[in-house]
């Protein structure tokens, strides 16, 4: 099998490509450059290309780079700034596999003849009578399947996760064994794109305009003010400056940019019986309503149980209700909920949170 391996130059992607090489295929690698317009030291450096090229040649195979910065640009820089604005909370890292990872990279290597391609996530594909199941990869800790889980069967089927039944110390393990140069390097953190704090005021600064907002509690008594409501989440704790509480803990409960204005609460107040999902995004097929999951809110959060129903009912089936067992802190409107089976690792789909 033809196989083009995504390496990012961390140390996942260069034993991922290691091992399908191993595994007998004919393999070569890419490296995506994503970002780098105003800022080069996030994700794509100059150095994480090199370290790319530089394991290819160690394992034998050629490399190559693909420039898709302006689809990244426009698929999920730009929209992450535009829901920010709108109050909302997009998860860059979901986006950039839904358009990036598992679209444009994926058309441009069945448009070159690859029959796959691998990557280095922790994460496994197993086909059962001609259905591929998405499941979560063995290390627990490092686990990956949330962020893949808005992909379907198009992608599965064409998908390798060499490292998802590996840990992750068995993975720098087998790195170290191969003699590769990535085998000590730190995992990557944080949004790829914004490096710091700082990179993300500036990279909003540029784009959008920044608007102060006035702090609040919940029946609506002014606290303190923010300068810049776009750069606010819904659970935030830190960094919104108010009156004296009490001691207590205060919360973002809610950040509305009509009325320009961060709503703050206990967290008790952030708790939620059921959430409203938006664009389900099914691995096989749809579950019926009343269905027990497992639902995740974060890509390191807990599976909490749950029920699906259907409240809405479009036309292609696209809104749901998950309703959980016991009350939850709730993510922020825009983030994904990755719904899993209840009786195994497997997701079943992913979607976004309305309200």
């Amino acid at each position: 099998m033809r196989v083009l391996v995504a390496m990012s130059g961390g140390v996942d992607s260069s034993v991922a490509a290691a091992r399908a090489v191993a595994d007998g295929h004919e393999v070569v690698g890419a490296t995506m450059k994503l970002w780098g317009g105003e800022s080069d030291s996030g994700c794509c450096s100059v150095a994480d290309a090199d370290d790319a090229r530089r394991v290819a040649a160690q394992i034998g195979i050629s490399h190559h780079v693909f420039n898709f910065s302006d689809d990244f640009d426009a698929q999920v820089v730009a929209p992450y700034i535009a829901e920010h604005a709108l109050g909302r909370t997009p998860n860059p890292c979901i986006e950039c596999n839904r358009h990036l990872k598992f679209d444009r990279f994926l058309v441009r290597a069945r448009s070159l003849g690859f029959d796959a391609v691998a990557t280095g996530h922790h994460a496994r594909v197993v086909e059962e009578g001609g259905c591929f199941r998405l499941r979560r990869g063995r290390d627990a800790a490092k686990d990956q399947s949330y962020v893949l889980s808005m992909l379907g069967q198009a992608q599965l089927a064409h998908c390798l996760f060499p490292v998802g039944v590996l840990t992750k110390d068995d993975v720098r393990s087998e790195a170290r064994r191969l003699g590769l140069r990535t085998a000590a390097k730190p995992d990557s953190l944080g949004t790829c794109f914004l490096p710091s704090a700082q990179s993300r005021r500036e990279l909003f600064a540029r784009r959008a305009a920044l608007h102060p907002a006035t702090v609040q509690d919940a029946d609506g008594t002014p606290v303190g003010r923010v300068d810049a409501l776009e750069l606010v989440t819904v659970g935030q704790r830190r960094g919104i400056c108010v009156l004296a509480t009490g001691g207590k803990r205060r919360y973002v409960t809610a950040v509305d940019a009509v009325r320009r204005t961060v709503t703050l609460g206990g967290r008790d107040d952030l708790l939620v019986g059921e959430l409203e999902l938006t664009d389900l995004t099914w691995v096989a097929a749809a579950v019926d309503p009343g269905t027990p999951v497992l639902a995740q809110q974060s890509a390191h959060g807990v599976p909490v149980p749950a029920v699906l129903t259907t409240r809405t009912h479009d036309a292609g089936g696209k809104s749901a209700t998950v309703r959980f067992d016991q009350p939850v802190v709730r993510a922020a409107p825009g983030q994904t909920v990755a719904l899993y089976d209840a009786r195994d690792p497997d997701v079943l789909c992913g979607a976004g949170i309305a309200r």
